[in-house]
């Protein structure tokens, strides 16, 4: 067990490092647009999570990729690996310019979320930029996820820490400017910044590949083939319910910010702190999920299946250990936490109610990811979606509204809910991801012990 636990943890230790290293991306880019004036932030807010939306249910189509090559890894067929990269190229070139129109083309989404006149030309410019460098980020998720898949994500890490280096500096130059050398560029700043820094990450990705004595036995730059059906079938099937489930759950995260930006201002901003917290607390779990499903994967390839078993057993014991342990250490600090984020009391007051919410919502949302991510080992991906899009829009999102702004229906039967107040969300967003994990951890349990042994007993 402890070394099936000392493994997962290292690869989990090194995917959070250069996760958070590109979460401190966006950071930079909302501190340095701060600087520059409160209409960039706010153009900045909804950019990015227009282009936040975008990338990451395109991202999740090519990250659904994951148990499919750690599978073939585990079963030694090595050169297969380099060729299922090679087909997956096809879905990637498509993913890409589906995301590059929406990115080009952003009117619609614009006017129906309703964004301000005054920042939409800000909010374009944005996107625009950003859009030239979403085929480079997708191309480097793919190279993230199949040395995931091949449990050394250690080169991943290296580049994502080194781009921030980067990104840092260049995102301060560009958006402020340098008195009589170059004048700030605001906003248009941190897209060019971050269309650089993505450039230059799939630059050293294509380096690494070609120069590393450790790619070699997955010829991975062998001529292109044709595309194959079957092949690009299969990735689709696992790639699309995957990839519309996560764009289900970020939008049911962002959407959250739209409904509770009517409440006023105190409302906006405690909630922007504990949402920010709250993604920074989900990179571990996350991390977990994709180190415990590459091992699982892994194991079933090695047809090794009590192995990937307890593969999946050593992962949800430590997503629960730490999600449990977090939820404690935010519990016991809430007050200090709120204070550290903002100087307005009413703010402090109300952020440090939500984060005793979010003890309860951390817990079920980091065991829900674990089985979305596990549960893809088996080939199963249409479930989660389904049970995301009635729950995290449904009872969640839908079920907040509700309750917040009381459209019809009478809350004071309900006495633990809070109307008029961004707990409502919180409470209902906490609700649903209970719900979501009492459906899925038992699917998960009867997938891991049930199909493999039968298929096993038949041959």
């Amino acid at each position: 067990m402890s070394s099936e636990r000392a493994t997962i943890m290292r690869h989990a230790g090194t995917v959070m490092v250069g996760q958070l290293a590109v979460m401190a991306f966006s950071i930079t880019d909302t501190l340095v647009a701060g600087h520059f004036a409160d209409t960039a932030l706010a153009a900045l807010a909804v950019a990015s999570a227009t282009y936040v939306t975008v990338h990451i249910s395109l991202m999740g189509m090519l990250q659904a990729l994951l148990p499919v090559w750690a599978e073939l890894h585990g079963a030694q067929r090595h050169s297969e690996v380099g060729r299922s990269v090679r087909q997956a190229m096809y879905l990637c070139a498509i993913t890409a310019s589906l995301g590059m129109w929406a990115l080009l083309c952003p009117g619609l989404l614009l006017s129906w979320t309703q964004v301000p006149l005054d920042l939409q030309a800000d909010v374009r410019g944005y996107l625009n930029i950003v859009a030239f460098g979403l085929p480079a980020s997708l191309l480097f998720r793919m190279y993230s996820t199949l040395n995931q898949s091949l449990g050394k994500p250690k080169l991943v890490t290296w580049v994502q820490v080194g781009a921030l280096v980067v990104k840092i500096p260049l995102s301060i130059i560009l958006v402020l400017g340098i008195p009589n050398v170059l004048s700030p560029m605001g906003l248009a700043g941190c897209a060019w910044a971050t269309l650089v820094v993505m450039l230059l990450m799939l630059g050293l990705a294509f380096w690494l590949i070609r120069t590393q004595d450790y790619y070699k036995p997955y010829r991975i730059w062998a001529p292109m083939e044709k595309p194959h059906p079957a092949t690009l079938l299969r990735f689709v099937r696992l790639g699309l319910p995957s990839g519309l489930a996560i764009g289900v759950e970020v939008t049911s995260f962002t959407l959250m910010s739209l409904f509770i930006a009517r409440l006023g201002v105190v409302a906006t901003a405690s909630h922007q702190i504990v949402s920010n917290m709250t993604a920074v607390l989900y990179m571990i779990p996350l991390s977990l999920s994709i180190a415990s499903s590459s091992r699982v994967s892994y194991w079933v390839g090695a047809g090794q299946i009590h192995r990937a078993r307890k593969a999946l057993r050593t992962g949800l014991s430590l997503v629960l250990l730490l999600s449990v342990t977090l939820a404690a250490l935010i519990g016991w600090q809430h007050q200090t936490i709120a204070q550290f984020y903002t100087q307005s009391p009413e703010v402090a007051s109300l952020a440090a109610t939500l984060l005793l919410w979010l003890m309860l919502y951390h817990v079920a949302d980091a065991v829900q990811v674990f089985c979305v991510f596990t549960l893809r080992c088996y080939g199963i991906t249409v479930l989660p979606l389904i049970t995301y899009t009635v729950l995290l829009w449904g009872l969640g999102l839908a079920g907040g509204y509700e309750v917040a702004y009381g459209a019809g229906f009478d809350v004071s039967s309900l006495t633990w809910l809070t109307a008029q107040s961004p707990i409502a969300f919180w409470q209902t967003g906490s609700l649903a991801l209970y719900v979501t994990t009492a459906v899925l951890l038992p699917v998960l349990w009867r997938a891991a012990y049930r199909q493999r042994h039968d298929k096993h007993a038949h041959h």
